[in-house]
């Protein structure tokens, strides 16, 4: 794994502030959980606390995609007492924590460290904003145009859901948007794909941060000119394109998701602070994204 590189135009660690007293894993838990609620979760998914004693002090905290090992190295190295990361660890049931398995040592090496691990997934997909809100900013999408791709119906704003749907602030060409999407997202060695005439006019765009090929029919439904998103399968994506009406973009998954680190941090300093109280906060630029060479 790498650490992300200066030129692809985000910001290394923002979101740094002073805490004048140290608050509570609790405490920070609670504040946190006002902006992604793990009730907004899937059924399916394994958010919250995965380790780590609710009455120990935080003053430190890195943001990260993904928890592993490289992650778990910088956060012990800067002295964090707490890592929050939106893929979780532990997604499957687990009989064992042994150390003898990558997971069990990385469980190890928290709890010796006395560092908690926090995971916000699905509940910070559905959030607004979450996770598409900062994918889209990232891209270029006009903020006050976004509305979810696939609204949540428990949700009586029509805020929160799946994915976003948002207008460029000018059409322009498919080419120059790919072109636009490289530079706002971080680089990997994967970097970005596309599929479509590569001067077809993109005026209106889908956004699905992570894995959202399920939702390639909804962004047709949507008539919307693109729909960005990650991990895209050869078949559906193939008969995707053969109706010709939407282009398609492809990026890493760790870089679609990595834009709502910055986002994520913010939203929990802003509240601390609202309480007269904060703590540091450090967006992790180590690329975890699964390739690391592209031949």
């Amino acid at each position: 794994m790498s650490a992300l590189p200066e030129s692809s135009g985000t910001a290394n660690l923002p979101c740094v502030s002073t805490a004048p007293e140290p608050l509570t894993l609790h405490d920070v838990i609670e504040a946190f959980e006002g902006s992604y609620d793990p009730a907004w979760a899937a059924s399916w998914d394994a958010v919250g606390l995965v380790c780590g004693e609710p009455t120990q002090r935080v003053r430190r905290i890195v943001f990260a995609v993904d928890p592993v090992a490289d992650v778990v190295d910088e956060a012990l190295h800067w002295g964090a007492d707490l890592i929050v990361t939106h893929h979780p660890l532990l997604l499957r049931g687990v009989s064992s924590v042994a150390a003898t398995t990558p997971k069990g040592r990385l469980i190890h090496r928290l709890i010796s460290a006395g560092t908690a691990l926090y995971t916000a997934h699905t509940n910070a997909d559905t959030a607004a904003p979450g996770v598409s809100d900062a994918l889209a900013a990232a891209v270029g999408l006009e903020p006050t145009s976004l509305r979810p791709l696939a609204p949540d119906p428990t949700d009586p704003t029509g805020r929160r859901g799946i994915g976003r749907i948002g207008t460029l602030p000018q059409p322009m060409p498919l080419r120059a948007f790919v072109e636009q999407v490289r530079a706002g997202l971080p680089a990997t060695a994967t970097g970005v794909r596309a599929a479509g005439d590569p001067e077809r006019r993109v005026a209106t765009v889908a956004v699905s941060g992570g894995a959202g090929d399920s939702l390639l029919e909804t962004a047709r439904a949507a008539g919307v000119d693109v729909y960005l998103t990650s991990d895209l399968r050869h078949h559906p994506s193939s008969e995707f394109v053969e109706h010709g009406d939407i282009a398609l973009i492809d990026t890493a998954h760790w870089a679609s998701e990595w834009p709502w680190l910055t986002e994520a941090a913010k939203q929990l300093t802003h509240v601390l602070a609202s309480q007269a109280t904060n703590v540091e906060t450090r967006v992790s630029t180590i690329v975890t994204d699964a390739w690391s060479q592209a031949l």
